[in-house]
């Protein structure tokens, strides 16, 4: 019984639903429960490269996918303004990992004075998000793609398409009533759901997809919420949709431009960019930050009458809950936790909340506790992990205005993330850091973050770990990567001008 629809909603019914054997003697049914009064945000988002996996799983062909949410490609994010604030302060955190060993992509980088940054040096993928060049052709196989890749997407029309293809394709029993009251039995688990109209409706196993209202986990269940507003600064953010220009060209990154109290995204879909300036109330009001985002607008062409007082403006509180799973009850989606997207984590933490319950199916409610229990440790494991993650990208920052010096008070920086900068000042990040099976980010996302931002790459080892001849080869396989890619992949806005055209029948537009 899935509690809540929206993407978390309908993400999570999908996947449960596309996994169920039929064939065994009592198979898992699926219902979802949707709320038809209230309405969903609407706003661009970002995804992981997992996203592609999953929507394979659940039953999607990329173009119809791509067609049917406006989405669009994300190679990664470019980070604008956060070392420094100067006019070349930019860096990216590409998807695809670099060419070489953690070890020795960051030496080979570090010995080369002069030379790009860090990301440019290890990457092909910045030289191709900055030509606007899509990560694969046309004629690949769905989901394939010459460069690691997620999605920008409309998330109304995601969960929408979610919605018609879980009840169409996926058998996905939907309940579209409001929830008035919960039932548990003596076993403290919960029994039923009463809706408005529909009345009781029974259940083995409850996710709670209800938000932040977290109606089960937190309004039935009680279970905390941890606060970590102490270590993440910003509670508000400005969503505004804006025309795209139809012969603009489409980015292949998230940009992320800070400000002097937070940061501005801007997501780029084939016909509207989705903007959004995060801030923290505590060092911005809301009229400073709507003069924030009205400039950024401005500065950024193609906006037509958009303006930043029709901006929507949401609240927020970053934390997530001390535990996720409590007796017969999971909470996905933001009724577990809501973090600013700085790293576009809320789907991803959805499809990664939904399979670790599908690794380890209970049969029945007796295999809940053990089951619980583990769940609940890998989870407050990610989301500790993502919260290390996110401040990093604040407390490197060399930028004077007040909301980034409190940033860097040791006070508000976490102990294990404290602990590994020190670790980093004599080695680069490395996978035995980072050592969980299915680590949210790998040790080359702190790495490109870490020299983005302006570390200081370690002196060489005293320890030789690949010889010098094996590391320039590394370096002209990675030279050459760029070259082939730059000559033969399309631009976004041909890739997705022709979507509707078949591969056999296009002329791809290279650059």
């Amino acid at each position: 019984m899935v509690v809540g629809g929206g993407t978390a909603g309908w993400l999570a019914a999908c996947l449960i639903a596309s996994r169920v054997d039929a064939a065994c003697n009592d198979p898992v049914s699926v219902t979802l429960i949707e709320s038809p009064d209230i309405p969903t945000i609407g706003v661009g988002e970002g995804t992981w490269p997992t996203m592609r996996g999953t929507l394979e799983k659940i039953g999607f062909a990329e173009a119809d996918f791509l067609a049917a949410c406006s989405a669009s490609f994300k190679q990664g994010t470019r980070f604008d303004g956060w070392a420094t604030g100067g006019a070349n302060d930019r860096y990216y955190h590409p998807f695809t990992a670099p060419y070489g060993a953690d070890r020795d992509a960051v030496m080979r980088w570090a010995s080369a004075p002069g030379t790009a940054g860090f990301a440019a040096s290890a990457s092909a993928q910045p030289a191709i998000c900055e030509r606007n060049l899509a990560p694969r052709q046309r004629q690949m196989p769905d989901y394939a793609g010459a460069l690691n890749y997620a999605y920008h997407l409309d998330a109304g029309k995601f969960a929408h398409l979610l919605a018609r293809h879980g009840v169409e394709r996926l058998g996905i029993t939907h309940v579209s009533d409001h929830v008035t009251t919960v039932e548990r039995g003596g076993s403290g688990m919960i029994d039923a759901v009463v809706t408005r109209d529909t009345g009781r409706i029974e259940g083995d196993l409850f996710l709670d997809c209800t938000g932040a209202a977290a109606l089960l986990i937190s309004g039935e269940y009680e279970v905390p919420f941890e606060d970590v507003g102490g270590i993440l600064f910003n509670d508000r953010a400005l969503a505004i949709q804006v025309p795209q220009l139809e012969d603009a060209p489409l980015a292949s990154q998230t940009n992320a431009t800070a400000h002097q109290a937070g940061w501005i995204w801007d997501i780029g879909l084939p016909e509207r960019r989705g903007v959004g300036c995060v801030y923290s109330s505590r060092h911005v009001e809301e009229g400073q930050a709507r003069e924030i985002l009205d400039a950024y607008l401005a500065a950024t062409g193609g906006t037509g009458s958009a303006s930043a007082q029709e901006a929507r403006l949401l609240s927020f509180r970053s934390g997530y809950r001390e535990r996720f799973w409590e007796g017969n009850c999971l909470a996905i989606g933001q009724s577990a936790g809501f973090l600013e997207p700085l790293e576009a984590s809320a789907i991803v933490m959805v499809e990664l909340g939904v399979e670790a319950l599908l690794e380890d199916f209970p049969r029945d409610r007796a295999a809940l506790v053990p089951r619980a229990r583990r769940f609940n440790a890998l989870m407050r494991y990610r989301w500790a992990r993502i919260v290390e993650f996110l401040k990093l990208h604040y407390i490197l920052s060399r930028r004077i205005d007040p909301y980034w010096c409190d940033h860097r008070d040791p006070d508000t920086i976490p102990a294990r993330l404290a602990e590994l900068l020190d670790l980093w000042h004599d080695r680069p990040p490395l996978a035995a850091d980072f050592s969980a099976i299915d680590e949210v980010f790998p040790s080359a996302s702190w790495q490109y973050v870490l020299y983005g931002m302006g570390f200081v790459p370690p002196l060489a080892s005293p320890m030789r770990h690949s010889s010098p001849g094996a590391v320039r080869a590394l370096a002209a396989q990675r030279d050459q990567r760029e070259r082939s890619l730059l000559a033969s992949l399309p631009s976004n806005r041909a890739y997705f001008d022709a979507l509707g055209t078949p591969p056999e029948r296009q002329k791809v537009t290279t650059h």
